[in-house]
């Protein structure tokens, strides 16, 4: 397994920027497996939560075993959204210009089939929203105890605020928080779309913790989807909101479905 930082310049975020790369490129001595003989490598995009970045945790023992490459970005405090002001284009960095960076420069995640975006707290919301923005990139989505906050931000003034964070650091990612229940910085306003739109949404793996702060909002991001008909695999345990239980479930879905 090869790591490496790769800095480049990004027009979405008007300055350079690096972001971490893992290529299982190596064997160790061993043969690989007819399977990954024959089989494209699987990219995923793997976004990290607020407060951190690029250099946050890789399952690259998984990412072995599995024939995995993972690309880590950073995305600052972002939501991994298009925020309003210059320099803040977080969800069209991911969603569009970092996917063609690493097909033309690696020659991978070249189609939906062998692209997936995996997250953690503001990087599952991040994850969710990536994926079904561009469900014609990313054909699969992991979203562990994601921050979907968007009901609770909602209608919040100016000079308001919450623990995490103000209004003006809420409107800045979200926009405005008047009306970011119907507009595109929800999932669920895609989610409505793409069915809407006959189009296919990507493969959804969600869990969370049972001692979570955001158990909440992702039972209710569940019992939405099943409204809606939409396939998914939700699953909760305890936990908290934590790289122990996210570790568990990263390695519980990748094994589901590489296996399967």
């Amino acid at each position: 397994m090869a790591d490496f930082t790769v800095r480049f310049y990004s027009e979405c975020l008007n300055r350079p920027t690096t972001f971490k790369m893992f290529l299982p490129n190596d064997s160790r001595g061993e043969e690989k497996t007819a399977k990954q003989e024959k089989t494209p490598i699987y990219t995923i995009f793997l976004l990290h939560g607020y407060t951190g970045d690029g250099d946050n945790w890789v399952p690259t023992y998984l990412a072995e075993k599995y024939h995995l490459a993972i690309v880590c970005p950073s995305g600052e405090n972002g939501f991994w959204l298009n925020g309003l002001s210059t320099g803040h284009a977080f969800q069209s960095f991911v969603g569009e210009e970092l996917v063609q960076y690493i097909r033309k420069t690696f020659g991978l995640a070249k189609t939906a089939e062998t692209t997936g975006v995996m997250g953690m707290s503001m990087g599952g919301f991040g994850a969710l929203h990536t994926a079904l923005a561009y469900p014609e990139t990313f054909g699969r989505v992991f979203a562990f105890s994601s921050a979907l906050i968007i009901h609770g931000i909602a209608h919040m003034k100016e000079g308001g605020g919450d623990p995490i964070a103000n209004y003006a650091y809420y409107h800045e990612c979200f926009g405005d928080l008047e009306t970011v229940e119907e507009s595109d910085n929800n999932p669920e306003v895609l989610v409505k779309k793409l069915k809407a739109e006959g189009k296919k949404l990507p493969e959804i793996y969600m869990s969370c913790g049972t001692e979570d702060f955001l158990l909440e909002p992702n039972r209710a991001m569940h019992q939405f989807l099943e409204a809606e008909g939409i396939e998914h695999v939700y699953q909760e345990s305890h936990g908290g909101h934590d790289m122990e239980f996210w570790a568990e479930y990263v390695k519980k879905y990748i094994e589901m479905v590489w296996e399967r």
